[in-house]
C-alpha cells in the first residue's frame, strides 16, 4: 500500500482521533476499573451532557455582611439601636460582645430588568444582575473562620479532606497538560486553614492546587537558570531513577505524582511566562478590568480576574481566586469593627474587575461555558458586635452564581425580617458542591473515592442540586 493510499484510508480516522482527544486524552482517561488505573483520576466521560465546562471560584475571605450588601432588611433601619434581645433569640457568637440592632450605612438600588436589589457597595456588579442567580438562604454548620473554611472548600469540617477543585479535576480532568488542572491565584491573603484548603486530602497528589500570583514571576523559579539540554538531561536522570524506584515498589501514588509534577514544570516554563503577559490585552480590556485604577488593591484584583478569563482560554478546569490584602484595619472581609470603612475597601478592590470580568466572559461566549461563583464562608449579624461591627453568623447569607447553566435575574430563598436566620428554601454548603458538579455533568453522588474502609465523596451523604435557579 503506498503512503496516499494509506492517507486516503484512513483520513476519516484523524477526525475521530482528534475528536476523541477532546474527552479521552487526559490524565488517567482510563475506563478501568483496576484500582490502580483509579488511582490516576476518572478522566472520563460527563455523567450527562454538561452546562460549564470551567468554574471561577471568587472567594470573599472572612464572610460578606448579606444585609449590608444582597439582603435589605428594612426593618434593621426602623429599629437601629434597639436590644435585639428583646426582638428574637440571639445565638452565642464567636465574641458574644452583642450590641444593638445595627441598620446597613449603604442604601440598595433595584437594578436589571429583574429588579435585583443590590448595595451602594457593589456599583458594577450590579450592572450584571440579569446574569445572575443570587441565593440569600445560604448556611454553614460552622461560625469560626478555620473549619467554616474548610467545609466551603472540602465538604468536610476537619482538615485533610480534598478541596473541591482536585475532585473536580480527579473526576474530569484537564484540557490543558501544560498547566494545572486546579489553580488557586494568590492575592496576598491565605484563608485560615491554610494551603489544606486547596489540598488533594486522599486523592492522589496530582490533583491538588498549584498556587500562582500575578506579575512577572507568577511561580518561583520559572524561569530556567541553565541551558535547555542540561535541564533535560537532569529530567532524563531523575525520570528513570523514578521509573526505577516505582517499579521496585510496584504502584506508589507520590512518586508517580512527583514524575507528573516534574514533567509538568517543565512545560509551565514556556506557557506560564506567556499566559502572564497581558501586553496583547487591548486598553480598553484591561481598563474593564480596573488595571489602571487608582486603587492599588483594585489593580490587584483586576490583574487576578483578567489572569483568571486566560486560564479559561487556556482549558484550565477549575480557578479559585483570594482575596487581595487592602491593609490598614480591613483584614479580608471580616469586620468586627470598623464595619463601613472594611467592607467599603474590600468592595472597592472587587467589584469593578469581577464585572469586568463577568462582561468580558460574555463578550467573548466563554460565559456560556464557564460557571462563576460568589461567596463567602458565613454571613453576619444584624445587631452590631461592639458598635461598629458584626461577628460571624452561619445561619444565614447571601451568595451569587453566574454563567453556564444558570438561570440569570434568579432571587431564591428567604430570610426573616432581620437577615439573621433562613426562613424559606434553607441551601447548605453541600447543595452547592452538588449543584456546581451537576453543572460540569457529574453526578455528585457517583463521584466517590475509596479511602479508610468507605468510599468518600464531596458532598458526603447529603446535598441536593438547586434545580430553581438552573436554566
Amino acid at each position: 500500500m503506498s503512503r496516499r493510499e494509506m492517507l486516503n484510508l484512513c483520513k476519516g480516522g484523524f477526525g475521530t482521533l482528534a475528536f476523541m482527544s477532546l474527552f479521552g486524552s487526559l490524565p488517567g482517561c482510563s475506563t478501568s476499573t483496576d484500582p490502580a488505573s483509579q488511582l490516576k483520576g476518572l478522566g472520563q466521560l460527563p455523567n450527562f451532557v454538561p452546562k460549564a465546562r470551567n468554574v471561577i471560584f471568587l472567594y470573599m475571605d472572612g464572610g460578606v455582611s448579606q444585609v449590608d450588601s444582597f439582603d435589605p432588611k428594612p426593618r434593621l433601619e426602623k429599629e437601629n439601636g434597639e436590644d435585639p434581645n428583646k426582638k428574637f433569640k440571639v445565638d452565642d457568637t464567636q465574641f458574644n460582645n452583642v450590641g444593638k440592632i445595627l441598620k446597613s450605612p449603604w442604601k440598595f438600588k433595584q437594578y436589571g430588568e429583574c429588579g435585583m436589589p443590590v448595595s451602594e457597595l457593589f456599583p458594577h456588579i450590579a450592572t450584571c444582575v440579569d446574569d445572575i442567580a443570587l441565593i440569600r438562604s445560604m448556611t454553614s454548620n460552622f461560625p469560626e473562620h478555620t473549619n467554616a473554611n474548610y467545609f466551603l472548600h472540602t465538604g468536610s469540617g476537619l482538615q485533610g479532606r480534598p478541596s473541591m477543585g482536585a475532585w473536580v479535576n480527579y473526576g474530569l480532568g484537564s484540557e490543558n497538560h501544560n498547566l494545572p488542572g486546579y489553580v488557586v491565584l494568590d492575592g496576598g491573603l491565605i484563608p485560615p486553614g491554610g494551603l489544606d484548603n486547596f489540598k488533594n486530602g486522599f486523592l492522589p497528589a496530582t490533583f491538588q492546587a498549584s498556587m500562582l500570583r500575578t506579575g512577572s514571576e507568577p511561580v518561583a523559579n520559572i524561569k530556567p537558570l541553565e541551558k535547555q539540554e542540561l535541564q533535560n538531561q537532569k529530567l532524563a536522570f531523575i525520570k528513570q531513577m523514578d521509573n526505577s524506584l516505582v517499579t521496585d515498589l510496584g504502584h506508589a501514588d507520590e512518586v508517580e505524582a512527583a514524575i507528573n509534577n516534574y514533567e509538568l514544570a517543565y512545560k509551565m516554563q514556556s506557557s506560564i511566562p506567556e499566559l502572564t503577559q497581558f501586553a496583547e490585552e487591548s486598553v480598553a480590556t484591561q481598563n474593564l478590568y480596573g488595571i489602571f485604577s487608582d486603587d492599588p488593591y483594585t489593580r490587584s484584583y483586576g490583574a487576578q480576574c483578567l489572569l483568571a478569563r486566560r486560564l479559561i482560554e487556556r482549558g484550565v478546569r477549575f480557578i479559585e481566586l483570594t482575596c487581595p490584602k487592602v491593609g490598614g484595619n480591613a483584614d479580608r472581609w471580616d469586620q468586627h469593627s470598623g464595619l463601613k470603612r472594611g467592607h467599603e475597601d474590600n468592595a472597592h478592590a472587587v467589584d469593578q474587575p469581577i464585572a469586568g470580568l463577568l462582561k468580558d466572559l460574555k463578550v467573548r461566549g466563554l460565559l456560556d461555558q464557564t460557571l462563576v461563583v460568589w461567596t463567602g464562608e458565613f454571613g453576619r449579624t444584624p445587631f452590631a458586635q461592639g458598635t461598629d461591627g458584626r461577628d460571624h453568623n452561619p445561619s444565614a447569607f447571601s451568595m451569587w452564581m453566574a454563567g453556564a447553566g444558570i438561570k440569570g435575574g434568579t432571587i431564591f430563598g428567604q430570610t426573616d425580617e432581620y437577615g439573621y436566620r433562613v426562613v424559606e428554601n434553607k441551601v447548605t454548603i453541600h447543595d452547592l458542591h452538588a449543584t456546581m458538579l451537576h453543572l460540569l455533568g457529574v453526578d455528585h453522588t457517583t463521584l466517590t473515592f475509596p479511602f479508610s474502609g468507605r468510599n468518600f465523596r464531596l458532598t458526603d451523604v447529603h446535598g441536593n442540586v438547586i434545580k430553581e435557579i438552573l436554566s
